[in-house]
């Protein structure tokens, strides 16, 4: 599975740093996961919330060519002028989320990232859930408001803020790669699990 996350100014750390973490560690425990940390505008360093700078190895590949797109939140409450409020105006990560979406691949938010999926339309009429601070914003649109901590809608993922990341990176494994994966990626972390997801249009774990 190729999977990109995709950073951008202003993004929360841990909302993509979380995620590549599992992803890279179920990779190492034999899951046949290849992550990538990618910026719109190509390889670089992009100043996140806090002030970590992240290196984007390369541009977001072209449409068809990721099966997993994972898109982080920050500085959506706060209305800071670098993050997921600034990238929803901008408009061009919502348009290359939904170029990714229809060309078959699976989408993924982390916290304030989802209202950058919900731009993209691909939350309409289907469950989502986003921070807690931006759910009044989630709602004000069409998708179906969830509280649970992840939301697996098959080719549409979702999940709460900050933290749940790990949480939604560790659902996507078992999915993809099973449970025992999933758990020695966890017990690696030293990460206690929190299973609190819906899942209406789940797909069955990889054998």
């Amino acid at each position: 599975m190729d999977i990109a996350v995709l950073l951008y100014e202003g993004f929360d750390e841990l909302d993509a740093v979380g995620p590549f973490e599992v992803f890279e560690n179920a990779a190492g425990a034999g899951a046949d996961f290849d992550t990538e940390l990618v910026a719109l505008d190509g390889p670089g360093l992009v100043t996140a919330s806090h002030g970590m700078r992240v290196e984007a190895e390369a541009e977001l590949p072209e449409p068809g060519e990721v099966d997993l797109l994972v898109v982080p939140g920050g500085g959506w409450t706060d209305r800071s002028e670098a993050g997921a409020r600034a990238e929803y105006d901008r408009g061009a990560i919502p348009e290359a989320v939904s170029a990714h979406h229809d060309a078959g691949a699976t989408v993924a938010s982390v916290c304030t990232g989802g209202m950058l999926l919900s731009k993209a339309g691909v939350f309409d009429g289907r469950p989502a859930v986003t921070h807690a601070g931006a759910l009044e914003d989630l709602r004000a649109t069409d998708a179906d408001v969830r509280e649970e901590r992840v939301v697996d809608d098959g080719d549409v993922l979702s999940a709460g803020g900050v933290t749940s990341g790990i949480d939604l990176a560790l659902h996507i494994v078992e999915r993809e790669a099973g449970a025992d994966v999933a758990e020695s990626v966890a017990t690696t972390m030293e990460y206690t699990r929190q299973h609190d997801a819906y899942e209406p249009g789940a797909i069955a774990g990889a054998e």
